[in-house]
């Protein structure tokens, strides 16, 4: 069962507000966690497990019932706390799964579409930062993008969306990398919030740009100010994780 720590950790506390009292409430079920999520959900509720028939696919299941089935993991509570953060995305992403199964039914891989976007469903961030972050990501110069510009970040907030990535940072670790789409947060819809972000986002994901695989890794731990180890310059001269590349563009 998680803590409630978890919320003093920076990559947590913009989701205190949504999952602080659904935490709580599984704390006290612990074997419920769909039914703590499902009492703050409008559209596409939460469900058990066992709802899922053996012989439907997960995404064509949401799709057919718009109810999504939960386990009681850590997985599925991040999983929860997105579709009720950023529905419209959430929806969209799902749509476009259910589609691409419904055309090509479910084979033994994915595709390029339902991969990416399970990548993104799982692992995306988004960003909202500085040209001069962006060029630095773009290049994969660590260097420059946490050393030489670590106070552009003031300027910039990184989002987590996926859900997979946010489990791992329960139990951070140096090499957590996250995919960042590789279009740029709009500073009007940066200033409005949650809801502008996920009207904004859902309506960017389209089958034809998400096959592309639009994104660029980042380390997420090297974040200025998201991780004490990171205060020492020398945390970025690991290779291992900070790996050159060759520039790319997005």
């Amino acid at each position: 069962m998680l803590s409630e720590d978890i919320w003093a950790c920076p990559w947590f506390s913009p989701w205190q507000a949504i999952g602080k009292d659904i935490l709580q409430a599984w704390q006290q079920q612990p074997n419920a966690l769909h039914a703590c999520l499902a009492k703050k959900q409008t559209e596409f509720k939460a469900v058990a497990q066992e709802e899922l028939p053996s012989d439907e696919a997960y995404e064509a299941f949401i799709a057919r019932t718009q109810t999504v089935p939960t386990r009681n993991n850590a997985h599925d509570f991040f999983n929860g706390l997105c579709w009720l953060r950023f529905p419209q995305t959430k929806q969209q992403l799902n749509r476009l799964q259910a589609q691409a199964i419904a055309q090509q039914g479910v084979q033994d891989t994915r595709g390029a579409l339902r991969d990416a976007l399970t990548l993104f469903d799982e692992n995306a961030a988004l960003l909202y930062a500085p040209e001069v972050l962006w060029q630095a990501l773009q290049a994969q110069d660590w260097q420059r993008l946490f050393v030489t510009l670590r106070d552009e970040w003031k300027a910039a907030q990184l989002t987590l969306f996926g859900h997979a990535l946010l489990e791992k940072l329960l139990h951070p670790y140096k090499a957590i990398t996250a995919h960042v789409l590789c279009l740029s947060v709009p500073n009007e819809v940066h200033i409005a919030g949650d809801q502008a972000l996920d009207t904004w986002l859902s309506h960017q994901l389209d089958a034809d740009a998400m096959q592309r695989k639009p994104f660029l890794p980042i380390p997420v731990l090297g974040i200025p100010g998201w991780w004490k180890p990171n205060e020492n310059s020398s945390f970025y001269d690991d290779t291992h994780v900070f790996r050159p590349q060759k520039k790319q563009g997005y």
